[in-house]
């Protein structure tokens, strides 16, 4: 069995390894080994996330992708949910979260009759279904709630918007002016190539 680890953050501020240890010592509990781990800072809302289509590039028929919680892998509307399930599926992907028990079984299957394997497959698929569809809801719910609180703000003249970060934009800036790649500035300085890539538009933008 070969096991493929996703951790994501949404944000450069947000340690997205912070869970590495907790797959981890959940596969090593159950007689496994994580073989490979893709870790990236991109929003779970968005379909532009290129590690995890990397990991799914990479895999194999029969693959686990084990992740912390469903929302690491989605708060994705539905029509982009079903586009991710149907490629997990036409890959062969099996996923596994730790906050899903009955993905679990999948380090077990083997042991399974036919029956109670497709039974557990069956519900497991629902139940991802459902815990996507309530990590996008609470995505849709705080998105609203920052709204609102911004409009408030605005109406007492107190909102100034987010302060950029201007030394890891210097760095980012140097390192495109000295021609290294996108992918490259965000390995080297640890942020998303969605950060280097809005720092990229900006400087070709007309003053």
């Amino acid at each position: 069995m070969f096991i493929r680890a996703y951790l994501r953050a949404s944000t450069d501020q947000q340690d997205a390894s912070r869970a590495k240890q907790s797959l981890i010592d959940f596969a090593q509990e159950r007689g496994h080994r994580i073989a490979s781990f893709y870790v990236e800072n991109e929003s779970g809302a968005s379909l532009q996330r290129p590690e995890l289509f990397r990991l799914l590039d990479d895999a194999h028929e029969g693959d686990v992708l084990l992740i912390e919680q469903v929302d690491r892998l989605s708060r994705l509307s539905e029509p982009d949910w079903q586009k991710l399930r149907v490629l997990i599926a036409s890959k062969g992907v099996v996923v596994v979260a730790l906050d899903l028990p009955t993905s679990w079984a999948a380090f077990s299957a083997s042991s399974a009759d036919p029956f109670t394997g497709r039974m557990l497959s069956a519900i497991n698929s629902m139940l991802l279904d459902m815990l996507a569809a309530v990590a996008r809801k609470d995505y849709d719910d705080r998105r609203r709630r920052q709204a609102q609180g911004i409009a408030k703000a605005k109406e007492a003249g107190a909102y100034k918007g987010r302060k950029q970060d201007e030394a890891l934009r210097a760095k980012i800036t140097e390192l495109l002016n000295d021609g290294k790649s996108i992918r490259k500035v965000a390995e080297l300085l640890e942020c998303s190539t969605t950060t280097v890539q809005r720092v990229k538009a900006s400087l070709s933008e007309p003053l």
